[in-house]
């Protein structure tokens, strides 16, 4: 809202801008957060712009004829520029601009014709007079002062055809340090309306400079990038219209890129180790050298960053250990912390150079409730410049550098990326093969992009309003079981559109667009939920509501949950399915909101069950959120739905997704599967059966500390089934988890992954026991629960093929590398059958309490046999020795006083 005032003030009054004429205008190109448009064309061409810089205030017209030809936009701006300092201060005129001094004679204004000088609250000047004061001009701005400047580039970049306009033309020497540049692109003539509220397109989205001769000398005797080795990349975003990718995978990840920013320059390697390698010294001191743009001044460095130290040194320039100074020529730093933000900020848009390094994947992993692109510290020096520092990590490898011919074609960038692909679907372009190629991400960097939210910023709300076009004229595919999305292109689309919803000013207006046809299910008004939990883990509680794809409401949050890291959660299936080729559904289908407020409004533009998320650690007792409207699911729960209720009318709630809550476990499904249930007790009583099971092999309390999930979906990120919370499976296996009679012929699947959340690392020997020990609770649920004997619960299981494998791995040499699921698994049945599964349940015990357990495979195995054989009272060394195992003689030691299990099942095999 405040640039949307800054905006009214200045164009208030003003229903058109007529510019026909002789006098021919720059197209203006605007970065940073601070600049906006005032004047676009129908070619989304910028002619006038205004921003802020420190203190003080810009506007800037793209000719020095406007500065008299529209006296009502000069009088407005020059209220908005004057300080609030009370008094109405005098406005400086360049000399030669008498007839702008004439336009200001009857107005209260006090103004003066001279050259710049201090006490001035304004200084009008044209943009190619200001060559001796721009540091004077710009250091007046920044301290409060306004500033109107006006001018044209092209002329100037027609008579200096190797001159770079971006820097050199001498307007921009000043303006730029405040987000705006001339170009040297003429603009097009007309009569163009003033809109209300400020000027968008995604026309300006294009980018708008060749930065052929800036990789020349960052790229001179760089044949490829080494980022090899231990030092994992963050993928580095870059989304400015004067940023530049320059290290880039072949699938059009980032690792190393560049901007322009005001008078200075940056660029960003995605990790810090990169600036110590020597592998890459080459591009490190052309990078230098290219920062400091021929000053020869002094290279800042930290002292934590000796490594890069000693490769810049070799740059001959002065480097220095020295944290932050204004004095440098370019500092060097990490991207992880933000503490001089601004100083740094100005320190390069007046002038100076910038190379910081640094990941933020790990960042992202440690802060899961944090926004990246926003949050993340080096993010907040970088997004204003046009680069962003992701969460994704880069594979290790070597990288070619790009070819300088096909520089400013055929490399991946976001912006002329994005700029094509619009045209392709808004006006039915061919896209380029190259275009094609990289639609994937694409569709992840626009993802990322609108999760900045930086609606005050012109470049993002052209980006938006590019989104918006496509979507509305393309439309988004209704993806489903029945019809898939395969292609890039309705890849991309159903991406951008589920993103753009999320952050649109107006999302409802996209909603036909996104699904085409939305239930109309009856609702619930002010439905109550009391929540009474004790929890250990992070925890969903079911609510038994339900939200229609894109309908909102409001919440009612009482005062001991707010602030307290509580959520709501809309929609139960988390999957993300980005990895796919073939998607049936959207690739992210749930959101979460942060409970931190007395009334949040909640909604989720796929719709779904509504879940409260209680942070691990919590204790709360009977206390209520109220859910303004919602709409009710079949949803059964334990100990307080009977039967007869259920019969009688909730199994036939309106929404598709229903749960059943038992004492140890919650089944979530479409509701068609269960409409037809009459008993939803036999259920229970036959999972609270196979739950207290599976708590008893874990050595367990039976009240589990959390609910195990199942979660049906069309489609999971991973496998048949995958282990989590939730446990996740596709939507044609859930049936068979509440059909008794079903279910008692057999789940080894079901239980396979609920062993997989049992498996803990103290006692597991990955990869070789990954997809084994969790069959340990398969094995155990069939025969003790389900009464199926293990040799009828899986066809691995028969005698036969048990024989085989141990028979096998036994010839094969014993070799560890071969020891893994069903080999492995043989070594526990033979372990179980002479021992018992209270054995298990002893050593499973005995971990519990344990501490110092080693972290390597081999450390482990030989604290395992130690522990297997003194809870069953017998030497097992020479059995473990037969399964390959590399007992050390210390832990034969510790275990010789023992009998020796000498008739072992393995004995047969040497």
């Amino acid at each position: 809202m405040a640039r949307e005032n800054d905006y009214y003030t200045i164009m208030s009054g003003l229903g058109e801008i007529d510019i026909q004429g002789q006098s021919v205008p720059s197209d203006l190109v605007l970065i940073g957060d601070h600049a906006f448009p005032l004047a676009m064309n129908p070619r989304g061409q910028v002619l006038m712009a205004a921003s802020r810089y420190g203190q003080g205030r810009v506007v800037v017209l793209g000719h020095e004829s406007y500065l008299t030809r529209f006296p009502g936009l000069i009088e407005n701006a020059l209220m908005w520029l004057m300080p609030c300092t009370g008094d109405a201060g005098i406005v400086g005129i360049q000399k030669s601009l008498g007839p702008v001094a004439d336009n200001l004679c009857f107005s209260p204004i006090s103004a003066e014709l001279s050259d710049f000088r201090e006490g001035l609250a304004i200084y009008i000047t044209d943009a190619y007079s200001v060559d001796a004061c721009a540091k004077d001009l710009i250091a007046f701005v920044k301290a409060g002062g306004g500033l109107i400047i006006a001018g044209q580039a092209w002329s100037w970049a027609e008579a200096h055809p190797q001159g770079n306009v971006f820097l050199n033309f001498p307007g921009n020497k000043v303006c730029s340090v405040s987000g705006i540049y001339f170009s040297e692109h003429r603009g097009e003539l007309g009569v163009f309306p003033v809109p209300p509220n400020i000027p968008s397109s995604w026309l300006a989205v294009s980018i708008r400079k060749d930065f052929k001769d800036d990789l020349a000398v960052l790229l001179k005797g760089v044949p490829e990038f080494d980022i090899q080795g231990g030092s994992v990349a963050s993928e580095l975003m870059v989304h400015g219209p004067l940023a530049f990718p320059i290290a880039v995978t072949p699938c059009g990840k980032a690792f190393i890129a560049g901007a322009y920013y005001g008078q200075g320059r940056v660029i960003v390697v995605t990790h810090e180790g990169f600036m110590c390698r020597e592998s890459l010294s080459t591009f490190l001191i052309n990078a230098i050298h290219w920062l400091d743009e021929g000053r020869k001044g002094v290279i800042g460095i930290p002292s934590s960053l000796g490594g890069a130290h000693s490769v810049l040194s070799k740059s001959g320039l002065n480097c220095q250990f020295t944290n932050f100074r204004e004095d440098l020529s370019v500092y060097v730093c990490t991207s992880y912390s933000d503490a001089q933000c601004e100083q740094i900020q100005d320190f390069v848009a007046e002038g100076s150079g910038l190379l910081i390094g640094g990941h933020a994947w790990h960042w992202a992993h440690t802060h899961p409730r944090n926004n990246v692109m926003t949050e993340y510290p080096g993010n907040h020096i970088l997004n204003k410049m046009g680069l962003c520092i992701l969460g994704s990590h880069v594979s290790g490898g070597l990288y070619k550098a790009p070819e300088l011919e096909n520089s400013s074609k055929e490399v991946y960038h976001f912006r002329n990326v994005l700029q094509q692909f619009g045209e392709h679907v808004t006006k039915g372009h061919k896209l380029a093969p190259h275009v094609e190629g990289c639609l994937r991400q694409l569709g992840n960097d626009c993802s990322s992009y609108l999760h900045m939210r930086a609606h005050d910023c012109a470049s993002y709300n052209s980006v938006i309003t590019l989104l918006t076009d496509m979507v509305k004229e393309a439309g988004v595919p209704q993806v489903c079981s029945n019809c898939p999305v395969q292609s890039p292109r309705d890849h991309l689309m159903l991406k951008v559109g589920s993103e753009l919803y999320k952050v649109s000013p107006d999302p409802d207006a996209l909603l036909p667009y996104i699904i085409k046809n939305r239930p109309d299910l009856p609702t619930l008004s002010n439905a109550r939920i009391r929540i009474n939990v004790d929890t250990v883990f992070e925890e969903w509680i079911s609510t038994g509501l339900y939200l229609s794809p894109g309908m909102r409401t409001y919440m009612a949050i009482p005062p001991e949950l707010i602030g307290k890291n509580w959520q709501v959660q809309i929609g139960c299936q988390t999957d993300n399915l980005g990895a796919a080729d073939v998607l049936k559904r959207p690739c992210v289908v749930h959101q979460r909101y942060p409970l931190d407020k007395e009334m949040v409004q909640v909604c989720n533009l796929w719709g779904g069950l509504i879940y409260l998320v209680a942070p691990p650690k919590s204790k709360v007792d009977g206390v209520e959120i109220v859910v303004q409207t919602s709409i009710q699911a079949p949803y059964f729960k334990s100990g307080e739905t009977s039967v007869a209720d259920w019969v009688g009318g909730i199994r036939q709630a309106p929404a598709p997704w229903a749960e059943l809550e038992f004492e140890n476990i919650i089944i979530t499904l479409e509701s068609s599967i269960i409409r037809n249930l009459e008993r939803p007790d036999e259920v229970a009583a036959l999972w609270d059966s196979i739950m207290r099971a599976v708590a008893d092999l874990a050595a367990k309390p039976q009240k589990l500390p959390r609910k195990e999930r199942y979660v049906a979906d069309v489609q999971i990120s991973n496998g048949f089934m995958h282990a989590g919370y939730p446990v996740m499976m596709h939507s044609g296996s859930a049936s068979g988890l509440i059909n008794t009679e079903v279910a008692r012929k057999g789940l080894w699947g079901a239980i396979h992954e609920l062993g997989h959340n049992q498996q803990c690392g103290v006692w597991e020997f990955p990869p070789h026991t990954t997809e084994c020990t969790c069959n340990l609770w398969s094995v155990y649920v069939h025969e003790e629960v389900l009464g199926v004997h293990r040799a009828n619960a899986h066809p691995a299981m028969t005698p036969e093929n048990r024989q085989e494998r141990a028979r096998g791995y036994a010839k094969g040499g014993r070799d560890l590398k071969n020891w893994s699921m069903w080999v492995a698994l043989e070594t526990y049945m033979q372990l179980q059958e002479k021992f018992g599964w209270d054995a298990f349940k002893k050593v499973f015990a005995a971990y519990q309490t344990m501490s110092g357990v080693p972290g390597d495979n081999a450390g482990k195995m030989n604290l395992y046999a130690e522990t297997f054989s003194k809870t069953v009272n017998m030497n097992m060394s020479s059995f473990f020795k037969a399964w390959g195992w590399p007992i050390q003689p210390s832990t034969e030691e510790k275990i010789a006083h023992l009998p020796d299990w000498s008739d072992h099942p393995m004995k047969q095999y040497e």
